[in-house]
């Protein structure tokens, strides 16, 4: 397939579909005669798995050593599974820390809610913010 029908199916620009193939995430194409690159259907496959593992954080640079060598076609396993247990390592730290800066939030509503009776607004702001820990 042409490029502007493989855009038109991955939902991608043109120019995202070429800086992908320059930085060596889809394999090089054969060009026709007059040019235009013609694409195998197992590289729509590839840029679906490209968009889902940028949505779950992947880099480019660690996307290439989660995709099939662009010339034979093979993945490494190792590799593979490093790549992707290092990513669920990183995952499980970012929901760490959001469930403690969830927990730090809700402790300041609580403090705002439960102002002390007859305390401005103003003086309880400042009294949460001096015991807000950095």
């Amino acid at each position: 397939m042409k490029i502007g029908e493989l855009a038109q199916q991955s939902g991608l620009s043109a120019s995202r579909i070429r800086f992908y193939e320059a930085q060596g995430l889809i394999p090089k194409v054969e060009r026709l005669g007059n040019g235009y690159r013609r694409y195998s259907p197992q590289v729509l496959q590839t840029l679906h798995i490209i968009q889902s593992a940028q949505r779950a954080g992947f880099s480019l640079d660690e996307l290439k050593l989660l995709l099939p060598d662009a010339d034979t076609g093979e993945y490494d396993q190792d590799e593979l599974v490093t790549g992707l247990r290092g990513k669920v390592q990183e995952i499980e730290a970012m929901q760490r820390h959001l469930a403690e800066s969830r927990a730090r939030l809700l402790e300041v509503i609580d403090g705002i809610l439960s102002r002390p009776e007859g305390m401005s607004c103003k003086a309880n702001a400042e009294r949460l913010l001096s015991s807000v820990k950095p």
